[in-house]
């Protein structure tokens, strides 16, 4: 089994089945055998787009990443001391704090990242897509 963390933009094109998910990346979702993480840090920076009007998520916020997690059985993946640690450390390829806590997470947990993000290749982290 491979554990896999999905960034942000993953997620929800995952959940609204948009053709800018790559067959890859969608296929690694799929893949009963793989276990899937979404960062806590995905809901909060939703939730910060939400109420700037940058993204709509088709409702309301609320219930929406609980009814989501459920039907699709991801995983949160808690953020933790430790994997602030790593960010603190993480050289500035990327300067997306978000995107800085996911790439610290995939490196603390030793997981790979699917994200079409090419910048996360900077960094000592698989990533699929």
């Amino acid at each position: 089994m491979n554990t896999l963390l999905l960034d942000t933009h993953t997620v929800l094109w995952f959940w609204w089945d948009d053709s800018a998910l790559s067959a890859t990346a969608k296929a690694l979702i799929c893949d009963p055998a793989n276990r899937k993480l979404v960062s806590l840090a995905t809901p909060w920076e939703v939730a910060i787009k939400v109420s700037r009007k940058k993204l709509d998520i088709g409702g309301p916020y609320p219930g929406f990443f609980d009814q989501h997690m459920t039907r699709t059985y991801f995983e949160w993946l808690p953020i933790a001391t430790k994997h602030l640690n790593y960010v603190a450390d993480l050289p500035f390829h990327h300067a997306d704090p978000f995107d800085r806590l996911i790439i610290a997470q995939a490196i603390s947990e030793g997981i790979s990242i699917v994200s079409a993000d090419a910048q996360f290749d900077a960094y000592q982290i698989t990533r699929h897509w």
